[in-house]
């Protein structure tokens, strides 16, 4: 898609997040407690973040600020890029 809009001015491009704090993350925690065992903490550090050097959630507003980056004119040349946003997880 990016290629064959090139020349059209529009970007293409990919976001993707590690572990986002939603309202169905949240809703998922309890339910992992009970089926594991654990603590809030230990869920959210052992399972959910377990992956993400950071051990901090993506935002919703980090996501969206990248989208409205994405569409302004200082990412022009950017497209046919996928974008990771998740504390490290791709570079380990």
């Amino acid at each position: 898609m990016a290629l064959e809009l090139a020349k059209s001015k529009i970007t293409c491009n990919c976001i993707s997040p590690g572990y986002v704090w939603t309202p169905l993350v949240e809703k998922q925690i309890p339910n992992t407690m009970a089926a594991r065992n654990m603590s809030k903490d230990q869920v959210i550090n052992d399972v959910l973040l377990a992956a993400q050097p950071t051990k901090e959630f993506v935002t919703v507003e980090q996501v969206s600020s990248l989208a409205l980056f994405l569409c302004s004119t200082d990412a022009a040349q950017i497209t046919g890029a996928n974008l990771t946003m998740d504390g490290g997880w791709t570079a380990e």
